[in-house]
Order: structure tokens, then sequence, then C-alpha cells
């Protein structure tokens, strides 16, 4: 669809008051075409054959015509910055729904910082396209309607030279327009770029500091500020040069009528009213053609930000439910996957992975960075979809039920403990919103949370701060075991949640742990295998192949890649002296 009819398709939902803005548009154009219309008879009338009823009754003409041109003025403003900025407020909101409904593998390739700025930055160029370049095209173009009626009722022979050089004004017009649209997309993409630096390191300050990279930060963001500057600066020079232009090809104009016109003045063809009405109307007419092109670089930079906005509504969610698919029921088997393979790209993460997970069952994963893990349990809840085989939940493929009844049945705790700049309380609550006080508070006792809960200032209404940072890490994970908790999903998936606090703290999430994996069908990645013993299957991993799987005593005896891992690492913590922890009794309360 081109580009301005899709535009145009936010404005229809607003007809009614952009139709009332438009008759607003046609009163100030009309009052403008008026005002240079009067100069004939006040110059003649008044000036030359000094009749006093007609300076009465000029004067009331344009005492009242510049009073409608200001409530014209008035209710134009007000309408078209009110259809611009619902405009705006629709389609910000539309991106960010349709961001939300996105799959994992978007936000992977797709740097926050950029879509922070297509829906901050782009959103507000297509604003000042709307608001302000829509208002400006259109009144603009009522009144060169109006004036050139105006001159051509005048004197359409000197009219008819004047327009001539009009189609010479408007290529530029549009030259100008092309090349600064090219500019602005370069700057737009250029300060999405920026966001991204911005996001990353004030998100990551303390590892800047920590590792002292503030100079080499500096440099980064100045050379990308340069490269913003040099764009704006090529789209100023664009914006500064279209106005002399325009002011030397209407200046040759207004020369030569004014030759042409003295003349007929002079030797009696006309009257100096008809003569200086036809030139204030013609000076007019001038100043609305010139303001065009100012209108035209604000338009084409609205568009291209359209560009980059449209660009992200088209973007498919790469995963989305199938038109038929169906309610999952709660699992009562287990889970199974069967030949599975998965490729990020061309690149091959896991292949032909057939495995049983039976329901209430503990099942743990090892195997070194890179063997495919995380990516085995990402695909269970359909953050990414498997490349060839099948995920079966009780015999049904998860590819034939909703998204939200699957994941509904699914809840995660990740070695990142995500938290969000709020309330304890709503924190705990997240994705279970409509549960009650003593529900939430539950949670927090069996998440071991509720202690240290209530020696915070506000308690449950203490704010965490961005991402968790008020809290410690163990404070922060029992956090997110207590939302687990409180999601009371029966599939519960541990992505090394205890493998970035230390020992005093990973004891205490170890016991909020045994809470949440009771009784349910549990999915553990392990850094420390200690703690994975005791599982009812340990599946070993190597380059996304399941190389082994048995119980700790059956592995070990084996001699091959867990026991290989195991003696690793053991050999390491005995020297270092760290405490052993286990989930023997997490595995007798699943049983």
């Amino acid at each position: 669809m081109n580009i301005y009819r899709r535009m145009f398709q936010y404005v229809k939902p607003h007809r009614n008051r952009l139709a009332l803005a438009m008759v607003c548009m046609m009163g100030i154009a009309a009052c403008t075409a008026a005002s240079a219309y009067l100069i004939k008879p006040v110059l003649d009338d008044i000036f030359m054959n000094k009749q006093m009823d007609m300076l009465k009754i000029l004067s009331a003409v344009v005492l009242f015509m510049f009073i409608l041109k200001g409530v014209c003025a008035w209710g134009n403003s007000y309408l078209m910055n009110a259809v611009g900025q619902h405009i705006i407020a629709r389609l910000r909101q539309q991106i960010y729904d349709h961001i939300q409904s996105l799959s994992l593998s978007f936000f992977d390739r797709t740097p926050t910082g950029t879509l922070m700025s297509r829906i901050t930055n782009d959103v507000a160029q297509i604003q000042g396209a709307v608001s302000d370049a829509v208002t400006g095209l259109l009144k603009d173009s009522f009144s060169i309607v109006g004036l050139v009626g105006v001159i051509f009722y005048r004197d359409w022979k000197l009219a008819s030279m004047a327009v001539i050089i009009l189609p010479f004004a408007f290529y530029p017009i549009i030259k100008f327009g092309r090349m600064l649209r090219r500019f602005s997309r370069k700057s737009q993409q250029s300060i999405g770029d920026l966001s991204v630096i911005l996001h990353e390191t004030l998100g990551g300050a303390r590892i800047v500091k920590a590792f002292g990279m503030e100079d080499y930060e500096r440099a980064r963001f100045g050379r990308e500020n340069q490269k913003f500057l040099d764009y704006m600066m090529k789209s100023v020079s664009v914006r500064a040069l279209s106005s002399p232009v325009m002011e030397l090809l209407g200046g040759l104009g207004i020369v030569f009528i004014i030759w042409y016109g003295g003349y007929n003045v002079i030797m009696g063809v006309s009257t100096p009213g008809s003569f200086f009405s036809f030139m204030a109307a013609l000076l007019m007419l001038y100043e609305p053609v010139k303001r065009l092109s100012n209108m035209n670089n604000t338009l084409q930079q609205g568009v291209a930000a359209a560009y980059r906005v449209f660009d992200i509504l088209d973007t498919e969610p790469e995963i989305q439910d199938k038109p038929d698919a169906r309610i999952l029921p709660p699992i009562r088997q287990g889970i199974q996957l069967q030949h599975v393979h998965f490729r990020y790209g061309e690149e091959p993460v896991l292949q032909d992975i057939s495995l049983e997970v039976p329901a209430g069952k503990i099942v743990a994963l090892v195997g070194v960075s890179g063997s495919g893990k995380t990516t085995l349990v990402n695909l269970i809840p359909r953050f990414y979809e498997v490349t060839e085989g099948a995920i079966l939940i009780d015999g049904i493929d998860i590819r034939d039920v909703t998204l939200a009844s699957l994941r509904s049945q699914i809840g995660i705790v990740t070695q990142q403990s995500i938290l969000f700049n709020d309330s304890v309380r709503s924190n705990i609550a997240y994705g279970s919103i409509h549960k009650s006080e003593e529900e939430i508070t539950a949670a927090a006792k069996a998440a071991n949370a509720y202690d240290f809960i209530m020696k915070m200032p506000q308690g449950f209404d203490t704010s965490v701060g961005e991402q968790g940072t008020l809290l410690s890490g163990g404070e922060r994970q029992r956090l997110c075991i207590a939302r687990a908790l409180l999601k009371n999903a029966p599939i519960l998936i541990l992505d090394e949640a205890t493998s970035s606090l230390d020992s005093e703290s990973e004891l205490e999430v170890q016991k909020a742990l045994e809470n949440l994996m009771a009784g349910r069908t549990t999915l553990v990645i392990a850094h420390r295998l200690s703690t994975i013993m005791h599982a009812d299957l340990i599946v070993a991993l190597v380059d996304g192949k399941i190389v082994e799987q048995g119980c700790h005593e059956d592995l070990l005896q084996r001699n091959g890649e867990y026991h290989r891992l195991y003696h690793l690492q053991f050999s390491h913590m005995e020297a270092s002296g760290e405490p052993f922890a286990d989930i023997s009794k997490m595995r007798g309360r699943a049983d």
C-alpha cells in the first residue's frame, strides 16, 4: 500500500474533526484573499475618490474579517492538533501492542534502543507531519487557490505571466523534499543507534565503571553523536537552501510584474488600486508557495519515520496460534520431545533430541556452556519454534494449542532475576494480578521472602528499584520464586536459578525451591552438579546432542560426559572448600 494512503487510514476515523478544520482553513484562506481584494476599493474609493461611506463600510468589513480569521485560526490549530495527537497516541499504542506480540527471536536481533527510538522519536516525527505539515499544506493550498482567483480577477493577462513561474517554484520543493527524506531516514537510524548505546551504558553503568571504560564509552557515543550531527547538518543545509531558492524565484517574478504592471498604470491601462490589489495578492501568493517548501520538508521527515514505524508493524510474529488451536488441558502424563532439531539461522543448536519427562518428576540437564540446555527448555513454552520434530504434552503437539494455555501451565525461574520498578507486591503478583493478599503473603512465606519483606520500609509496598537494584541477589531470586509459586503452574523450568548466588543466599533460595518444586514436573539446568544428584533423571548434552541419560549413580559408573563434568567440578570444589548442596529433600517432597 502506498505510504501516504496508509498514513491516511489513521486520519479517516477523525474525518469529522478534519472536515471542520478544513472549513476553518477555508475561512482563513478566504480572509487572506479578501484582504488582497479590498486593497483596490480602499485605494480607489477612499484615498482617490474620498468616499466617507466607503471608509465606514470598509473599516467594519476589515475588522470583521480579522475577527473571523482569528477564530478560524484558533479552530484550525486546535482541531488539527487534536487529530494529530489522537493519531499518534493510537499509533504509539499499536506499535507497543504489536511489539508485545512478537517472538523472542525478534528481540534477539533488534536492539532495545532501536525499538525505543521507533516508539518515541519516529512517532514524534510523524506527529510533526500530521499536526504541522498537513495543516500547513491544506491551509496554504486553500490560500493559493483564493489568491490566484483574486489576481486573475484583477488582471488575467498579468496573472497568466505570474503563474508561469509557479512550476519552477514547485520543482525545488520536490527536489529538496526527496533529499530531506533520504537524510531524515539516515538521521533516524543514527538516533536509534544512539538510543542503543544509551540503553546499554546507562543500564550497565556498574560494569562500565568497574572496568574503567568511561573514556571508551564517551568515544563510542561521540562517534555516533557526530554521525547524527552530520546527517542533521545535511538536513539543515537543505532546509536553509530551500527558502532562498524560493525567494529568488519569487523575486524574479515580482520584479517582472512590477515593471509590466507599473507600465500599464502609467499608460492609463490600469488604476493604481487594481495594480496594488494585484501586487498584494501576488506577494501573498508567493508566501504560501514558499511555506509549502518548508512544510514539504517536515512532511518528508514524517514519511521517512513512517516507513520505519510501519516496518515494525509489518513484522509478523514468528510464533502464533493456529486458527484451530485448542486449550491445553492440565498435564497428567508428561512431556515428550520427539527427534527435536533447532537452528539459529543456518547454525544447528539442537540435533535429534528425544526425551521423556514424566509428570511430577525432576529432570536435570547438564553440560558445558553452549551445549544447548537453555535452548532446549526455551522450546517448551514456545519461545522459539522447533525446526524439526515435535514436543508433546500428554501426547498433544504444543503447536496445536494456544500459547496462552501452554504458558499458563509453565513457571520459570532463571539465573537472571527479572524484576520491575514497582512494589514488592506487584512483582510477586506479576502474571497473577487477581490473586488475593493472603495468597501473595503465603507465596512470599513459601519462598522464604516474607521476613526480609517485612523488614523493608513499606513492607509489600516497598519499591524494588529498576531491575530490583535495591535488593540483594538472593532477595531478588526469592521474589522470583514467590512469583512462580503464586502462579502455581504444574510445569516448572529452573534455568541455573542459584548459580549466581553466594553460599548463604543459595541455601535460602534452595529452601524456597524445595517448596516450589514439590509435586511439579520440573526441568532443571544446574551449574552446580551437587544440586541435581538426586534428580529422577539426569540428561547430559554435548554440542546440542543427548550423549547419555540416567540417574546419578548410573552415569558415574559409565565414565562418560557426566562423570567427566562431575569430577572436574568436585575436584575444584574440594580444593576450594565450597560446600555442597543437594535436592534430596526436593525429590522426596516431589514424590
